[in-house]
């Protein structure tokens, strides 16, 4: 797998700025969290810890201008994108829309932040087409072709996290995608749903193979909506035991490395529909009604869940 994508000369420069300054919101300060009155501004949501880091969101950026950059270049106006709940560092949504602008040059990217110091503290990084706003599921009024939410729904418990879903694909421009999900502190583990107006479509898992032990090991990172299923039963936990066991037939391809072993994991996989093509990079793709819990629809949010795949 290749390494970490080099960072352009501006995002170092904001990060070294911002590392000089000693601003509240330098990297790794993580501000006290706020419960905004419904009386102040019509926020929704809380603040989530801050916790960020350079390129940590690499593997969802690289996934979303690859299988979802025709949604970007087909679109009749500038595209509009939301980074919800980026931290107390800007650094990944300077990210995103560097990694955006290489396949669409007039996009127009806003991280939304629910916590007003962070938003000032990003005023550094505000530049051609990247701008940011206080915010929170409302995403500060915006109607955006794209939503990435990462590392926003863990604090919550399922029903909530299943509400914001809801009230996000509410604020969705036509045609949109909302991309939610999870990764660890350095994005070498990373899951993420992939949900339009209506419902949500296909579950990825992304992993940096050379560090990764067993599939498994993403069961930690799974998004809000899966994390408490991951149980005997559960079609997720069906899906993660089964590429386990791939991944332990697959061991003689070891010698050629884990990239190696992982696509052969991934092509001798039995699962309905789950998609390979991008295997060489890690990823594993399955439709959402694959691994969607065996539970009743859930009638407040919204959202049908199908019945595991025979």
């Amino acid at each position: 797998m290749a390494g970490p994508e080099p960072r352009s000369t501006a995002t170092v420069s904001w990060i070294i700025a911002g590392w000089a300054s000693g601003r509240r919101g330098r990297l790794g300060a993580v501000p006290k969290v706020k419960r905004y009155a419904a009386g102040r501004a019509r926020v929704l949501g809380l603040a989530t810890r801050g916790t960020t880091a350079p390129n940590r969101l690499r593997r969802v950026d690289r996934w979303l201008t690859a299988v979802h950059g025709d949604l970007l270049c087909t679109a009749a106006a500038p595209p509009l994108v939301v980074d919800l709940g980026y931290g107390a560092s800007p650094v990944t949504t300077v990210e995103l829309h560097a990694r955006l602008r290489e396949v669409r040059p007039d996009v127009e990217v806003v991280g939304v932040e629910i916590d007003q110091e962070r938003v000032d503290a990003a005023a550094g990084a505000v530049r051609d087409g990247l701008a940011f706003r206080r915010g929170g599921f409302e995403l500060a009024g915006l109607r955006p072709l794209v939503v990435r939410a990462f590392n926003v729904l863990r604090q919550y418990e399922e029903q909530p996290a299943l509400e914001a879903w809801t009230a996000l694909q509410g604020r969705l421009a036509p045609g949109g995608l909302l991309v939610e999900g999870t990764c660890d502190e350095i994005g070498r583990l990373a899951t993420w749903v992939a949900l339009d107006a209506d419902a949500p479509w296909t579950l990825t898992l992304a992993a940096h193979l050379p560090s990764l032990e067993r599939p498994s090991d993403l069961a930690e990172r799974l998004p809000k909506a899966l994390i408490h299923h991951n149980v005997p039963g559960q079609p997720v936990h069906a899906l993660l035991t089964a590429l386990d066991d791939a991944w332990e037939r697959a061991a003689a391809h070891s010698v050629f490395g884990p990239r190696a072993r992982w696509v052969a994991a991934c092509a001798a996989l039995e699962w309905p529909e789950a998609d390979a093509s991008r295997s060489r990079l890690g990823e594993l793709t399955v439709p959402w009604a694959c691994v969607a819990p065996v539970v009743e629809a859930r009638r407040s949010s919204g959202v049908t869940v199908p019945r595991a795949p025979r």
